[in-house]
């Protein structure tokens, strides 16, 4: 069973862009729980708009700490 982070974001579209054009390979936020947690950029593609990427999200990763999957939650 995945574990669950949660954190919130707040990416312009500028700043997303960077991402997306390779200047910044992975995305760093603190949870709120507290922990840092680091992540590929290319895991909130699903989620960009014109605004950028806001919102609430949940991070699922295995026992190994792998990338299982990222959602959008509701606030």
């Amino acid at each position: 069973m995945p574990n669950a982070i949660r954190f919130r974001l707040n990416l312009s579209t500028e700043r997303y862009l960077s991402y997306y054009q390779g200047h910044a390979s992975s995305v760093s936020v603190v949870a709120e729980d507290g922990r840092r947690i680091e992540f590929p950029a290319n895991a909130l593609r699903p989620f960009v708009t014109h605004n950028g990427v806001q919102g609430r999200f949940q991070l699922l990763i295995d026992d190994h700490n792998r990338l299982r999957g990222l959602e959008r939650l509701s606030n």
